[in-house]
């Protein structure tokens, strides 16, 4: 039951929300035949919630000249190795996932046990037992015990994965052997569904090729997560209700 005081308020949130919309449909009436404008080209820097990119950098290097030489040593251009080296270097990464997997369970199992105990002499006492036991007691019957015991189970899984795509990725590490460790992160947004691709491991200088690609079969400890996020994501998942009653139930 609504309490009278909260009724001003849910009279202003109506109005505000029929504002809106209104506004919202006076803009799409007033572009009725138009073709939608496009955005203003404006300064990245001055948008609300801007933030500087920081990403690892190279330690700096002092430029040396060789004598009677037209070229600088150390330049990134003229037949210098253009393939990521250090800290900060960009490697495209190709990301080739294909996966099959086929598994079939079966278990059979049975057993059977029974046990017999019966005494036809038992110190002299076995007149007695109908004192302690009861009448009905037998001393070449005393105990009688079998058990029968069996299962079957089958199980199988069928698995297909299937993912193509190319990402850029920064060293972020050189290791004392070498390697490069290497992190890239893409997203996309189409609508109001965002998709992610996340690529991070460890990578050896001589597995990156001349045009400075690495394929993904060739990273160590290979990270790789894509997923996406938003309206059609939220639909697919259950609710958290339904999670936590799966969670808890035993049934």
């Amino acid at each position: 039951m609504t309490t009278p005081s909260l009724l001003p308020r849910l009279a202003a949130l109506g109005l505000l929300a029929l504002g809106l919309a209104g506004c919202g449909t006076a803009d799409r009436l007033a572009n009725v035949g138009r073709a939608p404008a496009l955005s203003a080209i404006q300064d990245p820097t001055a948008q609300p919630g801007y933030r500087p990119v920081r990403m690892p950098m190279p330690e700096p290097q002092v430029a040396a000249f060789a004598p009677n030489s037209l070229w600088r040593q150390g330049s990134r251009a003229f037949f210098r190795d253009q393939r990521a080296a250090q800290v900060g270097d960009l490697v495209t990464v190709r990301v080739r996932i294909t996966d099959r997997a086929q598994f079939e369970n079966r278990t059979t199992r049975s057993r059977q046990n029974e046990e017999g105990l019966g005494a036809g002499g038992l110190f002299g006492l076995e007149s007695n037992l109908d004192r302690i036991f009861g009448e009905d007691v037998r001393a070449d019957a005393m105990v009688d015990l079998n058990s029968n015991t069996s299962s079957a189970g089958a199980g199988s899984t069928r698995r297909s994965e299937q993912l193509t795509t190319n990402v850029a990725a920064v060293v972020t590490q050189v290791l004392p052997n070498g390697n490069l460790v290497i992190e890239g992160k893409q997203e996309v947004r189409v609508n109001f569904e965002v998709r992610e691709l996340i690529v991070a491991g460890v990578v050896r200088p001589e597995d990156i090729e001349a045009n400075n690609q690495i394929d993904s079969t060739k990273i160590a400890e290979a990270r790789i997560a894509y997923g996406g996020r938003g309206q059609i994501t939220d639909v697919q998942q259950p609710r958290y209700g339904q999670q936590v009653l799966d969670i808890l139930l035993p049934f």
